[in-house]
């Protein structure tokens, strides 16, 4: 397990060993839950990127946050039925599957556990809320920067580079969708970000070139998480 993440004791391990029904691979594009359905299944992300989504009636689309290795995928849907927002991979990933009618039994039996759980969805509740922030008072520049930097740290933090940076597989039209912001304001928005020489766009994604000065202009003092839990 990285070091990113709290180890298990071993009453968690040998428990999470029988609450997991195995791994599954899916590739970039693959819809892993679907607004309005209902899954025996949830799911933790081992590998890959991901992004959880709204869609109103004529198809404009809402990303609600990105997920990354270590975050917990359907959990409102184990506690509100009927999910609530679809969940897509944004590259090849990785998932463990659990079987969603034994979540009980970690409020039962493993108060660890349970709080980890808890831990997961006020940390989302956090993300939210400077996504609101951003979306509320955050210039379109300001926008862009805070989460063009904030998903290079996250990633760094899980070790999805090879190295200490590399490349962010999202596409305008990806950070448009999550800014609110029209493709072609996105476009001059982002272009701004690369002539000052703080971002590379490439076909595949963008690469963080000047993470400091992104941080400053997004009004970001950075991702602070050490350790954080894993189930």
């Amino acid at each position: 397990m990285l070091d990113h993440f709290r180890p298990f004791t071993q009453p968690e391990l040998d428990f999470v060993s029988t609450f997991k029904m195995g791994e599954l691979a899916v590739e970039a594009g693959t819809t892993i839950l679907a607004e309005g359905t209902r899954s025996a299944h949830l799911y933790t992300v081992l590998d890959g990127w991901g992004f959880r989504y709204k869609m109103l009636e004529d198809g404009r689309r809402q990303i609600l946050n990105f997920m990354m290795p270590g975050d917990l995928v359907g959990l409102q849907g184990s506690l509100m039925g009927e999910m609530q927002h679809s969940v897509e991979a944004l590259s090849p990933m990785a998932l463990c599957v659990f079987e969603r009618a034994r979540l009980h039994e970690i409020f039962t039996n493993y108060s660890d556990l349970a709080y980890d759980l808890t831990w997961i969805a006020s940390r989302e509740e956090r993300m939210l809320d400077e996504n609101l922030l951003s979306i509320g008072r955050r210039t379109a520049l300001e926008r862009a920067a805070y989460l063009l930097v904030f998903l290079f740290q996250r990633a760094r933090a899980v070790k999805l580079f090879a190295g200490p940076s590399g490349i962010i597989p999202i596409t305008q039209q990806h950070v448009a969708d999550t800014l609110g912001l029209s493709i072609v304001h996105t476009n001059k928005t982002l272009r701004k970000l690369a002539q000052r020489g703080l971002v590379r766009w490439a076909d595949r994604g963008y690469e963080v070139l000047d993470e400091q000065a992104l941080m400053e202009v997004g009004h970001w003092d950075g991702y602070k998480e050490k350790r954080r839990p894993f189930i």
